[in-house]
């Protein structure tokens, strides 16, 4: 296969820094676009899988799966785009398309495995998959999303991650106008949960250990906050909630906010992958019908449905935007939850 060499940002151990390098793309074939990437938003999962925190990365890794970009190439079947087109891509750049959960299009629960935008099996080239932290990307047409024309390109990107990984739970369970949602922390996925919420017509409270995130959850749109350490506070909205979004990625104690559901009510977790601890206690869940889920991404059909909803209402992320030579600091930057609420790389910057 006919390939080319770009340049890219990525890592060639857990404790090295992301430096500059150079990868190879495909040439595209009948069915794939190939996109200039503008944009790509920094999501907590690049710095996980660019330190091997969950232990299976595969180096050298380019992490960055929040991608906007400019259409440059086109297969000769392609049908969805044109050259020229602004164009997304997310978490998955493949699936089997033939299981019945790719038949349901949630590509996100593939049982023979959805291929990631960075560190899963590359089936053309060999090797890993190389996400957005570079200057193009090939992608097979049915994974690409198109952007709607009046949203701001570089506040877009993060829609593709931290967007859908919240909207996917609010559509599942079916959140409207009289619902009523609450959301743990506010970060890159809090504060989506809280604008998509909005959008939809749901009444919002903030979870929060802390009172200095007040001002901005309601600048965000949140009707309220709730202090999670306040006991009188928080038996204040006992019952009340239909869903609660966590996103809240370290371990941590999910037992204060199960009787804040309602009858029938549901906890999503979003943003974290372990054990909870201390345990989960059942009886709230029992006498309440209550419920602690999780949820992933979400698919192609759903991502797509959410950035229309996007265009359709104006909503995009909080964003700074920063240079590619900028990532390490980026990083630790993450760490320590300093950043409203999401890195964007403006990849112009690679190009010098």
């Amino acid at each position: 296969m006919e390939t080319t060499n770009v340049k890219a940002f990525g890592t060639h151990a857990a404790d090295a820094p992301l430096i500059q390098m150079s990868i190879e793309r495909r040439d595209v074939t009948a069915k794939d676009i190939e996109i200039e990437i503008l944009y790509c938003g920094v999501c907590h999962s690049d710095l996980h899988t660019a330190r091997n925190d969950w232990g299976f990365t595969v180096y050298p890794t380019v992490p960055g799966h929040e991608i906007v970009g400019k259409v440059t190439k086109v297969g000769s079947e392609v049908t969805k785009l044109k050259v020229g087109d602004f164009a997304a891509v997310g978490c998955l750049v493949d699936s089997c398309r033939t299981c019945s959960s790719c038949a349901q299009d949630l590509e996100q629960y593939c049982l023979n495995g959805w291929v990631g935008t960075y560190n899963s099996e590359d089936k053309h080239l060999g090797g890993m998959t190389l996400g957005g932290y570079s200057e193009k990307v090939v992608v097979e047409e049915h994974f690409v999303l198109k952007v709607p024309s009046n949203l701001d390109l570089a506040a877009t990107a993060p829609l593709l991650c931290a967007g859908i990984t919240t909207w996917s739970p609010l559509r599942h369970w079916n959140v409207g106008k009289g619902s009523k949602v609450a959301v743990i922390g506010l970060g890159g996925l809090g504060h989506m949960a809280i604008k998509l919420a909005k959008g939809l017509g749901a009444e919002v409270t903030l979870f929060s250990r802390t009172p200095n995130k007040e001002k901005d959850a309601l600048s965000l749109g949140a009707d309220a906050v709730i202090i999670s350490t306040d006991e009188a506070q928080m038996n204040s909205v006992s019952g009340k909630f239909d869903v609660i979004i966590d996103t809240v990625p370290y371990v941590h104690d999910v037992n204060p906010y199960i009787g804040t559901l309602t009858i029938s009510g549901t906890l999503v977790v979003v943003g974290y992958l372990g054990g909870l601890a201390p345990l989960l206690h059942t009886v709230p869940m029992i006498m309440g019908r209550r419920a602690v889920a999780g949820s992933l991404i979400g698919g192609i059909a759903e991502t797509q449905e959410m950035l229309d909803f996007c265009g359709k209402h104006n909503i995009v992320s909080e964003i700074e935007v920063i240079k590619m030579q900028d990532i390490n600091q980026a990083y630790e930057r993450m760490l320590k939850s300093d950043v409203r609420y999401r890195f964007v790389i403006d990849m112009a910057s690679l190009k010098r």
